[in-house]
């Protein structure tokens, strides 16, 4: 397995979602993704990046004394040897959160992890690269995301909760609207409504940095 991995960037910021949203957080975002979804805020991270060893990576996240520590992309799993760097960050002491795609299998990746695992909708453009098969290894440390972008994107995600189980088979199924393209109160009101077993989730990055790389 490699010991080189291509990095876009490392910086500390706050988590702008999932369970740990809110709480300072080192990421480490991995270059390359074999997806194209429609609302991407992270294109920066195609191409590019700077080939670095797992040491360093190991040394620059240190350095921050984080306690947290997100692995991202693009999609980080596209890198093999991602895989070794999320164990030598559980290793050190951190608690790991790895976001992928849901595109790649992840029943290589270490279980003290917190696997956030998108399912592709509809409107995301790539809703053929879901790879179900995921969902049967996922356990109460990881979550299930879904960016919604219309009201059908959100009846099939319902569709979906229902059709796998997903409010008992993970810790935590997330429901973000797509930033400018679903109003959040709009999705907001519908969640209500339905009374789903789901936690709606407003990206806090994009409300504090407007996606500036770095943040």
């Amino acid at each position: 397995m490699s010991s080189t991995l291509r990095i876009t960037e490392i910086f500390h910021s706050l988590q702008g979602e999932s369970r740990t949203i809110g709480l300072p957080t080192v990421f480490v975002r991995l270059t390359g993704c074999p997806l194209r979804c429609q609302y991407c805020d992270s294109a920066y991270a195609f191409n590019g990046g700077e080939s670095m060893p797992l040491e360093h990576i190991l040394q620059q996240v240190g350095a921050y004394r984080p306690r947290y520590v997100c692995v991202t992309g693009g999609e980080p799993l596209a890198q093999p040897g991602c895989l070794r760097l999320l164990r030598q960050l559980c290793d050190a002491g951190y608690q790991v959160s790895l976001e992928t795609s849901g595109a790649m299998d992840v029943s290589a990746v270490d279980p003290r992890v917190s696997r956030v695992v998108d399912l592709k909708t509809p409107g995301s453009a790539e809703v053929g690269r879901n790879l179900y098969s995921n969902i049967a290894l996922l356990g109460p440390q990881d979550q299930v995301k879904f960016v919604l972008c219309n009201r059908a994107d959100y009846d099939w995600a319902r569709f979906k909760l229902d059709e796998y189980g997903l409010a008992e088979q993970v810790g935590e199924v997330l429901f973000s609207p797509s930033h400018a393209e679903l109003d959040a109160r709009e999705l907001a009101d519908w969640i209500v409504a339905d009374n789903l077993p789901v936690r709606f989730q407003l990206q806090l990055h994009k409300y504090l940095w407007n996606d500036q790389p770095g943040h």
